[in-house]
């Protein structure tokens, strides 16, 4: 009876951590560039992170794709 129990709860145990796991990861929120300049931000270009990226307005901070 300890074994069917202990077997039902490690199969439990592994399917939750199983789940997950396996969910993939959301890729971060990006704006155009017209989306960008009418929430009232401007396009720059960040040298450190080699990227696109809205500055000030709505969607500060966000990269451009």
């Amino acid at each position: 009876m300890r074994t069917r129990i202990l077997g039902f709860a490690t199969a439990v145990l592994l399917f939750t951590l199983g789940g997950t796991a396996a969910a993939a990861p959301t890729p971060p929120p990006t704006v155009d560039a017209q989306t960008c300049e009418k929430g009232g931000g401007s396009v720059d270009y960040d040298s450190l992170k080699s990227q696109w990226v809205c500055t000030n307005g709505k969607y500060n901070g966000k990269p451009i794709k």
